[in-house]
């Protein structure tokens, strides 16, 4: 979750957005749930795309637009391919729970790379494949896609992750009986994470839900899917959500991965995404 606001004035005339409004693609014989805007720079590197995947309650604006990463990742010269998740921002809130389950979210963002012309990797070609930055909630998504895309994902940074996943536990009933009549809930963690949404101005409560709903269908486990690329995996040092996260770095070291950490100092789990020492990291490591 990032502080509410506009996405910055002029970022379109400067650089050269080209506005992907929600795309009527099918995946598997059902609408795109994705709504799809790509970021082009003033100046390309002859680089990768690289795909964001904001975290829940959030969108591209509040993650990355408002935050400067977009910004950054463009004056680096990088193509930038931004998702609103389904029920998040401008995409459309799907009553087919479905939609919103993790494993139909990754078939999503395959087809926006195919419809983006992304290429699956290739031995001496720089522009080949995609670069994945993904916070909270996308961080999970983006380890899933590594893990399940080896042949397209070049390189993974993974924002305020942790081996388990928050919304695991998120009681759902409580929330619902909240939002209809006002009942307290007693979970802290589940009541705090209904206020962050609450603050959002304009988020669907019930899309977001119904993502809570799904998600539950399709525990993360970091094991199954673990990606084989590399990846460097960055939190707040104060980000008490991503406590866990040596345990994804002794995961993929135990499997042979690259793997590196690093922390932010004096930041959490909503501030780490302004610190420009993130952004310089992610860039430094996606350029490698």
């Amino acid at each position: 979750m990032t502080p509410a606001g506009p996405l910055s004035p002029g970022l379109t005339s400067a650089y050269g957005m080209a506005m992907g409004t929600h795309r009527e693609h099918l995946v598997e014989g059902s609408p795109n749930a994705l709504a799809v805007a790509v970021y082009e720079p003033a100046e390309e590197a002859g680089l990768r795309p690289v795909l964001l995947l904001h975290g829940f309650a959030s969108s591209t604006a509040l993650n990355w637009g408002n935050t400067g990463w977009i910004r950054a990742l463009n004056d680096a010269g990088r193509r930038v391919i931004a998702v609103d998740l389904p029920g998040h921002g401008t995409s459309p809130a799907p009553e087919e729970l479905d939609a919103y389950t993790p494993s139909r979210i990754r078939a999503d963002l395959l087809q926006t790379l195919q419809d983006c012309h992304v290429r699956p990797l290739r031995d001496g070609d720089p522009a080949s494949g995609v670069d994945v930055v993904g916070y909270s909630l996308g961080a999970r998504l983006g380890w899933e896609f590594g893990g399940t895309q080896p042949q397209l994902v070049h390189r993974l940074v993974l924002g305020g992750p942790a081996s388990i996943d928050p919304l695991a536990d998120f009681d759902l009933a409580a929330a619902q009986r909240f939002l209809a009549d006002g009942a307290p809930i007693e979970d802290p963690s589940t009541a705090d994470l209904l206020r962050m949404a609450q603050l959002v101005p304009h988020n669907d409560l019930f899309a977001l839900l119904s993502m809570v709903e799904a998600i539950k269908t399709e525990p993360f486990d970091p094991a199954q899917a673990a990606p084989s690329m590399p990846v460097l995996l960055v939190a707040g040092e104060l980000d008490t959500l991503a406590e866990t996260m040596p345990q994804l770095s002794a995961l993929l070291s135990a499997r042979g991965n690259e793997a590196s950490e690093q922390r932010i100092a004096g930041r959490d789990h909503a501030s780490a995404l302004t610190s420009r020492e993130f952004k310089q990291a992610a860039i430094d490591f996606l350029g490698a």
